[in-house]
């Protein structure tokens, strides 16, 4: 009979040990086990666990335990292993990412816990059982509402980071992703970001500032504000990159208008119609099509107020235009490669 109890209890605890876990908050709930009351927070006795679970053995001259992960990272000549990632984004973005690498990692390590996850999760993530969250391992609640109390707050999420004990904080698209403060922070506290470095993010992350990079590689270009001005022969603006490798601020604000009146004069050089744009824009904000000047007029307030305090620039709207797009992804060891897809 106690071989049969013995049995019993080692199937039970086989099964709990196998069950999928749901991420683990960091804040530990004491509160709620205080108000279990006593029962709640007895102890399970441990006699009948160890008298089926035998102690691993270890073999004092088996060596190091093997890491595939730091192997891996050895034979591509890398230099610095991550494990343990901050997911700084929310949904579908959040969800991919996490994904993504769990299948990279069993598909090339045979591990899919190779990698660990750390998300960020809002009240409203929480509320909404979001899938990214029940993804991760652990999560950290942050503040709800509008994207500059998470996901695009770089304090935060630095904070966070440096918390946490993470290796890298990948910052999917959108929120703070674009913004070359949040990988110069980073930088500062010894974390990789999963992205580019502060200085490309500061030419290629905004549009005027790519424009005038791309014109200055001989990159055929459509007409825009910033298409004429360059000092000594008013032709396109020219990228003399500065020592941390962004566009001087003049050369950059030769590009912008910044009242009605401007933009109508870089309308007229261009040619109309014209798009106004905000370089900070996105998702159908701070752009509109405009036929004729008194469309340019009525637009400009409107542009200004959708996206505030961002560089605005005309450029002539391409007509029967299709979109074009090609993913090209590079690292600092100089490979670079061209995806056939945006995931």
């Amino acid at each position: 009979m106690k071989q049969v109890v013995v049995l019993l209890w080692a199937a039970k605890c086989a099964a709990f040990m196998q069950a999928p876990r749901s991420p683990r908050s960091v804040a530990a709930p004491r509160a709620a086990q205080a108000a279990a009351g006593p029962a709640a927070r007895r102890e399970v006795p441990m006699t009948a666990l160890r008298a089926v679970v035998s102690e691993p053995v270890v073999d004092a001259d088996a060596g190091p335990a093997a890491d595939p992960l730091a192997d891996y990272v050895a034979a591509k000549g890398g230099n610095r292993v991550i494990r343990r990632v901050l997911i700084a984004n929310n949904g579908m973005a959040a969800t991919k990412s996490i994904m993504s690498m769990r299948r990279w990692a069993y598909l090339e390590l045979g591990d899919e816990r190779a990698l660990s996850f750390v998300a960020m999760a809002t009240p409203e993530d929480l509320n909404a059982n979001a899938e990214f969250v029940r993804l991760a391992d652990e999560y950290v609640e942050v503040p709800g509402g509008s994207n500059v109390n998470n996901y695009a707050n770089v304090k935060l999420i630095v904070d966070v980071a440096g918390r946490m004990g993470v290796d890298a904080v990948w910052p999917g698209w959108g929120h703070a992703s674009e913004n070359p403060k949040l990988p110069r922070a980073l930088k500062e506290k010894g974390i990789a970001f999963m992205g580019p470095p502060a200085p490309v993010m500061s030419v290629l992350g905004d549009k005027i500032a790519a424009n005038i990079l791309a014109q200055t590689a001989k990159v055929p270009s459509i007409p825009w504000s910033g298409s004429y001005g360059n000092p000594g022969d008013d032709g396109p603006l020219q990228a003399n990159l500065q020592d941390d490798g962004t566009i001087p601020k003049a050369t950059f604000d030769a590009a912008c208008v910044t009242t009605a009146d401007e933009a109508l004069a870089a309308a007229e050089r261009v040619g109309y119609p014209v798009m106004l744009k905000a370089s900070e824009g996105g998702g159908g904000k701070g752009i509109r099509m405009n036929k004729n000047p008194e469309e340019l007029a009525a637009s400009f307030p409107q542009v200004e107020s959708e996206v505030p305090g961002s560089p605005i620039f005309v450029m002539q709207l391409m007509t029967g235009a299709r979109h074009l797009e090609v993913q090209v992804v590079g690292d600092e060891h100089g490979n670079a490669v061209a995806l056939n897809g945006r995931d």
